[in-house]
């Protein structure tokens, strides 16, 4: 069986004003992130993993954020879009495993939400997405509290 690897990661500022959205979630908070689409960065990290390990490029070059018609967009149905693509190489996901890096607020509240967010759009097991969560340790954008990183990796297969 051939396994395929893929890495993605992102990030954006946080700002008064926005969302916190985390894997499709809306987190309750009085800071959200900043960016031309809804700034999602869990999602965006496993688009990008998805399209690093089907050799499909980056989240940017399929959804410039140069074009008004992702300004605010869903970062969900941008996955979902990312889904067929990934589907048409002859691959399908096995697992995603994915770390949000900020200083507050506390994920572990909403983790299970935002894993079944995740498997419902990807179409796999609920057991095959794992979330985890990290602070910056007060060092860095993210430890200062002026962001949240992202980062997901996934696996892919030749499907049968």
């Amino acid at each position: 069986m051939t396994v395929l690897s893929g890495i993605g990661y992102d990030s954006h500022r946080l700002a008064r004003g926005r969302k916190l959205i985390l894997g499709g979630v809306q987190i309750p908070g009085d800071l959200g992130l900043e960016g031309h689409s809804d700034a999602d960065v869990l999602t965006h990290a496993v688009i990008d993993a998805l399209l690093g390990a089907s050799g499909l490029g980056d989240i940017g070059q399929h959804f410039p954020d140069s074009e008004e018609r992702y300004r605010d967009a869903d970062s969900l149905e941008l996955l979902a879009a990312v889904l067929p693509l990934v589907h048409a190489q002859g691959l399908e996901l096995v697992n995603v495993d994915a770390t949000v890096v900020m200083e507050r607020p506390k994920l572990a509240p909403h983790r299970d939400a935002i894993r079944e967010s995740l498997a419902a759009v990807l179409g796999i097991a609920l057991a095959r997405v794992n979330v985890k969560a990290s602070t910056g340790e007060g060092i860095g954008f993210v430890g200062r509290g002026e962001g949240v990183a992202a980062v997901a990796v996934v696996s892919l297969r030749v499907a049968d």
